[in-house]
């Protein structure tokens, strides 16, 4: 059994977690939003779940009037001491070079980013090799994890301590005008750890979620199997205590998004939830103050096993269904233009404007 710390470490964690304020979502700017979404010169519901999205970005923000014009993405890169079980194709070094690719701006993500107007912001949350160049932002709580297999993943203070510095990461991203913030991620191995979390949340067996995530052959993938179900034994985290479980094992950066999606709905800035990994942590943030999730956008449907289950658990249906496994962010990326696209509309043509009718919302 992993140890919960002491009793004061206890209140500690129920405090600072009670202790976040956060509003109700504003029901007349919701309204307000889906008023102006119904003058627009098109048939009633015809975007869909954009139109959703933009109505749900009004109770947050709490006006109709929706500005996502300065957005971007926030990528949290940590190391995961469960490599060592050979759960990757690739060996831990490879965290820190694509780090400094994003910051660099010449990752996948950053790429994708471009001319779009998406800043892409790199994060070091645990990162066990330095990486190269100062670009990054150094959240840096260890240089990685514990091996799950051998015992647990981070002490509960340093979960904490990672779960803090997202919630004032998004604080500082809100305060510097940013409108919309993705929740990407990069961290070899980080999917077993992903899918221990999962396991330990929702009772699923590792045989059903866990993922061949980088592209594991069918020995890598019964490795990592066998790794999730040993961790679950070594550790045996608590579905009711979801910081004990990111604890026990989680990783850096899955504490880091899951602050930030607290963050978002303290400071009322959406959250655009990414990939599996994204979305794991925004079901730990969900376990922890379930009115957050009112500043959450789904992005897509990742081809991991488990992600309809966990955007089940969180209420969210992601509009992409792409077959998308990259992580990065990449998917929250993608999101974006389409939010564009959406407002456009919002903002444009109403049924006056083209001196016709607007259509009514007639009985089934």
């Amino acid at each position: 059994m992993v140890e919960s710390g002491s009793q004061g470490m206890g209140c500690m964690v129920d405090d600072y977690l009670q202790g976040l304020v956060i509003a109700p979502a504003d029901q007349q700017a919701a309204e307000s939003a889906q008023r102006q979404w119904n003058a627009v010169a098109k048939p009633l519901g015809s975007l869909g779940l954009l139109e959703e999205a933009i109505v749900k970005v009004a109770a947050l923000t709490g006006t109709a009037q929706v500005d996502l014009s300065r957005r971007c993405v926030v990528v949290f890169c940590s190391d995961n001491g469960v490599v060592a079980q050979g759960v990757s194709q690739c060996d831990r070094e490879v965290t820190a070079v694509v780090a400094s690719n994003i910051a660099r701006g010449i990752s996948s993500v950053s790429r994708m980013c471009e001319g779009l107007d998406i800043d892409c912001l790199a994060v070091d949350m645990g990162i066990a090799c330095e990486p190269e160049g100062n670009n990054l932002i150094s959240r840096r709580i260890a240089a990685g994890t514990g091996d799950i297999t051998q015992g647990p993943a981070m002490t509960r203070e340093q979960a904490l301590a990672a779960v803090r510095a997202g919630v004032e990461l998004a604080g500082e991203l809100a305060s510097e005008g940013y409108r919309i913030i993705g929740a990407g991620e990069m961290g070899i191995g980080n999917t077993t750890t992903a899918a221990a979390v999962i396991c330990a949340l929702t009772g699923a067996k590792p045989s059903e979620v866990v993922g061949r995530g980088a592209g594991l052959s069918n020995a890598g993938l019964t490795r990592k199997v066998r790794a999730v179900e040993a961790a679950l034994v070594q550790n045996a985290p608590c579905s009711t205590d979801p910081l004990g479980v990111l604890a026990a094992v989680g990783g850096f950066d899955l504490c880091g998004m899951c602050g930030l999606f607290l963050g978002g709905a303290v400071h009322r800035v959406p959250v655009v939830v990414d990939g599996i990994i994204s979305s794991v942590a925004a079901l730990c943030a969900r376990r922890m103050r379930e009115e957050c999730t009112m500043a959450m956008l789904a992005s897509h449907l990742s081809s991991e096993p488990a992600a309809r289950l966990v955007m089940d658990e969180l209420g969210l249906t992601p509009p992409l269904q792409a077959g998308m496994h990259l992580g990065e962010g990449t998917g929250a990326a993608c999101l974006m233009p389409l939010l564009d696209m959406a407002l456009r509309l919002y903002r444009g043509t109403t049924f006056d404007d083209c001196g016709i009718e607007p259509y009514e919302e007639l009985p089934r």
